[in-house]
């Protein structure tokens, strides 16, 4: 690694003041920057930690029956408080290893946005609500593309509220040796209607399933699930190709169904 400076600070205020310097990235958990550093593939000259603020951390219940987690929350915090929302629960209690778990955010995991990772299918299959130092951000709105959020410059997630549903699950097929998905389906049911997000597949990043949502929101069950979608766009590399992750998200869609139903 070569050498950074490190801020601390405890409140929101201080971090995004702390943000406005020059070539300054925010450090959540650490299990994305930290490697990246080490691979010389970014090379800021301060980071801004942000495991000190503790007003954005936490899971609690909101007053319009949503679940409420601060963005520094980590995974195994989720795991073992969100029982009001079992789906997302178990989602963050199979994110990684013990180590990973510890330290990763919710907030980290959806700033990156990395094609594979969980907790976006999570937000999108929610309808979810990422909260910032400055706005509210739809999770329709927040994602778009790889690795791209609507987050601006020094931008901060401080909560991230997901409306609770009926019947929820995810299912992931993973990638042994990282964990991440190679593909993953968070499939919700809702009183208005189905919501299928699925990560690991497209070169686009998370996206919705709409022809699994329209058929389940009419039937929800594993036998309504229809033909994988096409390959046109999936991701094609040494783990899989196209035509085999579009195979992946029907099965996994299924799945995900039968668990929650």
């Amino acid at each position: 690694m070569y050498s950074f400076d490190i801020q601390r600070p405890t409140s929101v205020a201080d971090a995004v003041a702390a943000l406005a310097t020059d070539e300054a990235l925010p450090l959540g958990g650490g299990q994305t920057l930290i490697p990246t550093l080490k691979q010389r593939l970014s090379a800021p000259s301060v980071l801004v930690s942000l495991s000190g603020i503790s007003e954005i951390k936490g899971v609690c219940t909101g007053d319009d029956g949503a679940l409420c987690i601060g963005g520094g929350t980590t995974h195994a915090t989720v795991a073992n408080e969100a029982s009001a929302y079992p789906g997302l629960a178990a989602l963050a209690g199979n994110i990684g290893d013990p180590a990973v778990r510890n330290r990763g955010t919710i907030g980290g995991s959806l700033a990156n946005n990395d094609p594979s990772a969980c907790y976006p299918a999570a937000a999108l299959g929610s309808g979810a609500t990422i909260v910032t130092n400055t706005r509210s951000i739809a999770a329709d709105d927040y994602f778009q593309g790889m690795f791209e959020t609507a987050l601006n410059e020094g931008e901060i997630i401080t909560e991230v509220r997901f409306p609770v549903p009926e019947k929820s699950a995810y299912m992931k097929f993973e990638q042994p040796a990282s964990r991440f998905a190679l593909v993953g389906v968070f499939v919700a049911k809702y009183a208005d209607g189905v919501r299928v997000a699925v990560t690991g597949a497209s070169e686009e990043g998370v996206f919705r399933w709409t022809e699994a949502e329209a058929a389940l929101s009419s039937n929800f069950s594993a036998d309504a699930v229809p033909a994988a979608p096409s390959g046109d766009g999936m991701i094609s590399d040494l783990h899989g190709s196209s035509a085999y992750r579009a195979h992946l998200v029907a099965v996994m869609t299924k799945r995900a169904v039968a668990a929650a139903s």
